[in-house]
């Protein structure tokens, strides 16, 4: 058995808990062979692939496999692959824009994040069924966070790998809704109640640790959407500062003169603003800061905003 916090992982399975920028790195062993599940974000690279490799410890890295497309959970997937030789699957909804390295598709441009362009080897589908870690898993869709999501479910030992469908506090921010695709509360509620029918004991999520009480993590999952979906402007509002903070957390500094621009050029706090709030870019600038200084993200420093 493998200890993570509280929380006991069956053996055969590694995780490596990643802060902000990368997602959680899931390695599942098959005797001298391994699957890796999700990479992490493309500043991260030389940091997760020494951390893939302390992990393997010599075993061979056959296989990386994508949750989702989102710059934490790809973005170091070139640089596992030119160190270990592994291939790629992802998703069979991101494989057309992967082949193009569509930036927009991906949603890199769309939030001013970064990814290495990857070979794809594979593709993932629901309904096709995988052995990791000495289990067999079956490919679930879990759109919502992103519409061609996938999430993995071993039923026989009750485990989940969700991604960002869910966490132990909630689910990754509605792209679709903020964005003005749409669909994504409906996605994200449907996810959700196919999650809630699982015969699931412990979750292996995309962010935070392994967890056990799957009954909270989806009352407070349920919660959090029944309120986006009462106040679209709280969900806007969630995407500009998670994403702020992010970019935040990569760059350490904005300059604070140039983030009312900054704010209207990126295509989703531009759209966040303009569905949701009707904010002058300088207002969103001025309630922006004092957010993530409120939440102690952030502070002030002369005509800087830096990482605290």
């Amino acid at each position: 058995m493998s200890a993570h916090g509280a929380v006991t992982l069956p053996p055969g399975i590694e995780v490596i808990e990643r802060g902000w920028l990368s997602a959680n790195n899931v390695l599942l062993f098959d005797g001298p062979e391994a699957t890796l599940v999700d990479s992490g974000y493309v500043s991260h690279a030389a940091q997760t692939v020494a951390l893939v490799g302390e992990v393997l410890a010599g075993r061979r890295l056959a296989r990386l496999i994508n949750t989702h497309s989102h710059s934490d959970h790809i973005g170091c997937n070139a640089a596992v692959q030119r160190a270990f030789g592994c291939r790629i699957g992802v998703p069979e909804g991101m494989a057309d824009a992967v082949a193009r390295w569509d930036e927009e598709a991906l949603l890199l441009s769309v939030a001013a994040q970064q990814g290495e362009p990857f070979r794809a080897d594979f593709t993932l589908a629901p309904g096709e069924r995988l052995v990791m870690g000495e289990r067999e898993w079956q490919v679930l869709p879990a759109p919502g966070h992103d519409m061609d999501a996938l999430i993995f479910h071993a039923p026989d030992a009750r485990l989940l790998i969700s991604g960002d469908a869910l966490w132990q506090n909630g689910f990754g921010i509605l792209f679709a809704e903020v964005i003005g695709a749409g669909g994504g509360i409906e996605a994200v509620r449907e996810t959700l109640e196919a999650i809630a029918r699982l015969a699931v004991d412990l979750v292996i999520p995309g962010h935070g640790a392994p967890f056990v009480d799957v009954d909270g993590a989806l009352r407070a999952a349920f919660s959090r959407l029944r309120a986006f979906e009462q106040d679209g402007a709280r969900m806007a509002r969630n995407a500009i500062r998670a994403c702020v903070t992010f970019t935040l957390l990569e760059q350490r500094s904005i300059d604070l003169d140039a983030l009312p621009a900054y704010l209207a050029e990126v295509p989703l706090y531009r759209e966040a603003n303009r569905r949701f709030l009707g904010l002058s870019p300088d207002a969103l600038a001025s309630w922006l800061v004092s957010e993530l200084e409120r939440a102690g993200v952030a502070r002030r420093r002369g005509c800087l905003l830096v990482v605290t």
